[in-house]
């Protein structure tokens, strides 16, 4: 008798598998020719003037992720308001308390000034 578990270390294998022979493959195929120009900071097409390796507050970056976050949870919404009206009533309580849940998430964020861009 063989185990249903089988099937999810196959699984786990395969996927891990493929990225690594992905990664070996292309570190003996891909072309190494590097130079002065390609080991350079680019910007837009425009020379950096001075330090390019300078450090960006960590706001901007928590700024990005809770757009993100939003972003996602919205792409989650559409199916949920094209069919509100055939919906039960039980997922439109759902759907209210995804919403409330993103509202606390948007309050938390504000309360603690993550979406000031400073």
């Amino acid at each position: 008798m063989q185990s249903p578990w089988i099937y999810v270390g196959i699984f786990v294998l395969v996927g891990m598998l493929i990225p690594i022979a992905a990664i070996v493959i292309a570190r003996f195929l891909a072309p190494r020719k590097p130079n002065a120009i390609k080991q350079s900071t680019y910007e837009c097409g425009i020379e950096t003037v001075g330090d390019s390796w300078i450090q960006f507050k960590a706001q901007y970056y928590i700024f990005a992720l809770v757009f993100l976050i939003f972003d996602v949870e919205t792409v989650f919404l559409f199916p949920w308001a094209v069919s509100l009206n055939k919906l039960p009533l039980f997922a439109v309580f759902e759907g209210i308390i995804f919403i409330l849940i993103l509202l606390a998430g948007l309050i938390y964020a504000w309360k603690k000034d993550m979406l000031e861009w400073v």
